[in-house]
């Protein structure tokens, strides 16, 4: 009986030992990789979301003759690349919508400056920190004896980053402050220049960029007690191994002391002392050649769609009629802006990966479509129904009436409001800079960001939509002038 005992004990003592040595190797295992690690390594490549108006943490360049991202978190980026066997791609979003962008597949992680906080943490992971720095608050020169301490700000505007750790300083130590928030830095500069807003908070590394740029604003004697922040990499919570990647390399810059490098070779990109015209016209024309491509998309496949849309509404079947008027109230009651992130953010939902620009195409060919359609039915509303009961005396059936009888005399009602269609669409495409498409009104931000002038750029953008709209205006004028003539 002993011995069955001493037997029985043994087993069990095996079993255990092999389930505590089995239990460590399969944590390991499991350890050794992560979907959002994987998907980089089968790419061959990592995306690196950020937002390029951040000098010197990020911001354009012309680097040998090139348009690139410059900056040391650009150098940054490229190490953990180079270290994770792949390629570097960057995609250049604005800053609040980074995190959406990762939490959707769309980019691996972000390197934009960004500090980890409590809101922030609940969504996603983040680095070690690869820098320290502290908050600064920066006011106009005339105004340097007026704020001296965290008290001097009551009932005061102050401009901040939106969705940024700088904004929530304003909030929690400018008490009494009125905080305004704004998409870029660049806006926040201007804002404080303009007298929108009498003080704003930024970086130290980012402060001292504008303030060498710029002699009429300087740092205030503003002492924060939360003043100091670390700059880390957002990751998802999803790859775990991928964190323990990118913090390997982050102890590697920080051993090495890299960092101080990558500022040093930052700092080269931002002295270039060529004309602005020089330096800065093919951003112009870059930006000018997509929102008239925007526009012309939209407005071309908006009239397929609104021509469809317009065809249903008139429709005595009722399924297709409420379809059409479902679809024009619902685009156009809700704002553009909202049906680009929409498109941009929901298509990995439906299994899609469209890039800013279809997403933008897509977005404004949807919110076109809606405009066209009631352009359309009115257009064919105005002729006179006795055209359409007199051709369907003469034999012919409803869709060769409107083929060939309505339709030739609507199209002369609806190409005039079809051109305005165009000419408001040439304006409303600036919205899509808001997912990184190339269009005129990013362009103009991008100049802003590398140039450190923040009211030129947008100017010079102003005066070139004015260009594109009057010059299409007038062609539509003579244009319709030679349909009338033709009466």
């Amino acid at each position: 009986m002993k011995n069955k005992k001493n037997t029985l004990v043994a087993i069990l003592f095996s079993v255990m030992t092999l389930l505590l040595t089995l239990v460590p190797l399969t944590s390991v295992s499991a350890a050794d990789t992560d979907p959002v690690y994987e998907k980089i390594q089968e790419r061959g490549s990592l995306i690196v979301g950020l937002s390029a108006d951040y000098a010197p943490y990020e911001f354009h360049a012309t680097v040998d003759g090139q348009d690139k991202i410059a900056g040391f978190d650009i150098s940054i980026a490229q190490k953990i690349a180079d270290d994770l066997g792949v390629e570097l791609k960057i995609e250049e979003l604005g800053f609040d919508g980074l995190l959406g962008a990762m939490e959707t597949g769309k980019i691996d992680i972000i390197i934009s400056g960004m500090s980890p906080t409590p809101e922030r943490l609940k969504e996603v992971n983040f680095s070690d920190a690869y820098m320290d720095v502290q908050q600064r608050v920066v006011v106009r020169k005339t105004d340097i004896d007026r704020f001296t301490s965290v008290d001097d700000f009551n009932g005061v505007k102050v401009g901040a980053q939106k969705q940024s750790t700088q904004e929530e300083l304003a909030h929690s130590e400018l008490i009494g402050s009125t905080v305004v928030s704004l998409q870029k830095v660049p806006d926040v500069i201007v804002n404080l220049q303009q007298k929108k807003v009498d003080a704003i908070i930024l970086e130290g590394p980012v402060a001292e960029a504008y303030i060498s740029q710029n002699n009429d604003i300087m740092f205030a004697d503003v002492q924060f007690e939360d003043a100091d922040k670390q700059t880390a990499v957002a990751i998802s919570k999803e790859a775990p191994y991928l964190l323990e990647k990118i913090n390997s390399t982050i102890k590697v810059i920080r051993d090495e002391n890299l960092l101080p490098g990558y500022i040093e070779e930052a700092a080269t990109h931002m002295g270039d002392d060529r004309p602005f015209f020089q330096k800065y016209g093919s951003y112009y024309l870059k930006g000018t050649g997509y929102t008239v491509v925007l526009a012309f998309i939209g407005v071309l496949f908006g009239s397929i769609i609104g021509s469809a849309l317009a065809l249903m509404k008139l429709s005595k079947k009722l399924p297709l009629k409420a379809i059409s008027v479902a679809y024009i109230e619902y685009v156009r009651g809700t704002p553009l802006l909202v049906q680009i992130f929409l498109v941009y953010f929901g298509s990995p939902f439906l299994g899609l990966d469209l890039s800013a620009f279809t997403a933008g195409c897509i977005a404004i060919a949807l919110n076109s479509g809606a405009y066209v359609a009631e352009i359309i039915r009115s257009g064919i509303n105005a002729v006179d129904k006795g055209q359409l009961e007199a051709a369907r005396s003469l034999g012919m059936n409803h869709t060769q009436a409107m083929r060939y009888i309505i339709f030739p005399q609507a199209i002369k009602n609806i190409l005039p409001a079809l051109g305005n269609e165009f000419v408001s669409v040439i304006k409303e495409s600036s919205v899509v800079s808001v997912i990184g498409v190339s269009e005129l009104m990013f362009q103009a931000g991008v100049v802003t960001g590398a140039s450190f002038k923040p009211f030129l750029p947008i100017l010079i953008a102003s005066v070139i939509y004015f260009i594109l709209t009057f010059t299409l205006s007038r062609l539509l004028g003579f244009a319709e002038r030679g349909m009338n003539t033709s009466d």
